[in-house]
């Protein structure tokens, strides 16, 4: 069943209860990776192999997306922050994944040579057992970012002729 979340803005990045942070670098620029995360979204399913269906729908709030995962979980997102080369951030709705209260994704992008070091926070709340469940899970999250970021950039380097 849906869930409709607590509405949360930018700041929550910061001050979540839980925040998972993941980093890798990558060889395509930071503007490439931007394009990539904000502008074609539905491309998600074809590099983040945990995402089954990705798309743009309009919110009330502005920008969003639905987002389905392997395994069931659905999400409706509001896009908070779209600053091409340097971030994209959007919280999450209505899901039906169970006890979580509210979730930002934030992705930071910063240049690194000609490549991008890509830092993705996950910010959560919810009651204790949530947390933990989600702090549990931190590892498989760890290897679905670094795998999904492993596959962008091979996807960036063939449509753009190099990672450069």
């Amino acid at each position: 069943m849906a869930r409709r979340l607590r509405p949360v803005g930018l700041d929550f990045v910061a001050e979540a209860p839980l925040r998972l942070v993941f980093v890798a670098r990558m060889a395509a620029a930071p503007e490439r990776v931007h394009a990539a995360l904000a502008g074609d979204v539905p491309g998600w399913a074809r590099w983040f192999r945990a995402v089954t269906v990705a798309r743009r729908v309009e919110r009330a709030g502005g920008d969003g997306r639905e987002i389905r995962l392997l395994g069931g979980a659905r999400f409706l997102e509001t896009v908070l922050a779209d600053e091409p080369s340097r971030r994209y951030a959007y919280r999450v709705d209505v899901t039906n994944a169970p006890g979580v209260r509210a979730v930002l994704e934030d992705w930071q992008l910063l240049p690194a040579g000609t490549g991008t070091v890509v830092r993705w926070t996950v910010a959560v709340d919810g009651p204790a057992p949530v947390r933990l469940a989600v702090a549990l899970g931190r590892p498989g999250l760890g290897h679905a970012f670094r795998d999904a970021m492993r596959s962008l950039d091979r996807r960036l380097a063939a449509m753009h002729g190099g990672g450069a």
